[in-house]
């Protein structure tokens, strides 16, 4: 029988825990993981133009982050609240990040962060009919608005200029829903 043989919580944080599990594996091997545990988030592709235009702006965010000691070009995301649905986290987060509302969130994918080490999920989400309003980030989050054309990510992307991968899935995907129309 495979899974976690018993678990023990060595870190407990404001965004994640640590646990070291003992664990067998599908070959009957025994041994030690570290996990990283996240409550999961949502991330959304706002697109500040209608989608049938030939080029539509996507709002990224330009947002400090300490871990890589600079900013970054994002996609606004954030942290699921204890019991809160993933559609209604990106809802939160576009209007927390960027001010804006979206009258439709279309869901993309979800996928694992990094399997090897977190159980971190993210949900993707593409927003559309977007209204301007009123933005409430927290005090770390030091960050500006970035509209670019779909073109511009895309190649934001390719020059290694968009580095973060759920920004880069996100881009990816919605531009991929776009031109199949």
């Amino acid at each position: 029988m495979t899974g976690r043989i018993s678990s023990k919580r060595v870190y407990s944080g404001k965004v994640i825990s640590v646990d070291l599990d003992s664990v067998r594996f599908p070959n009957g091997e025994v041994g030690d993981l570290e996990m990283v545990r996240h409550p999961g988030a949502s991330a959304v592709v706002p697109f500040l133009d209608p989608l049938d235009i030939p080029d539509p702006r996507v709002l990224l965010i330009r947002q400090y982050r300490y871990a890589t000691n600079g900013y970054v070009y994002e996609i606004p995301a954030g942290r699921l609240d204890d019991g809160e649905a993933p559609r209604d986290c990106a809802a939160r987060e576009l209007r927390e990040e960027t001010g804006y509302s979206a009258a439709e969130l279309t869901p993309l994918t979800t996928f694992y962060t990094t399997p090897g080490f977190t159980d971190e999920r993210i949900h993707l989400f593409m927003a559309s009919g977007l209204t301007e309003g009123d933005s409430s980030t927290e005090s770390d989050e030091i960050l500006d608005l970035a509209p670019v054309r779909l073109s511009e990510a895309m190649a934001m992307i390719a020059a290694g200029e968009l580095i973060d991968g759920k920004s880069m899935i996100g881009v990816l995907l919605a531009e991929r829903v776009i031109r199949r129309g």
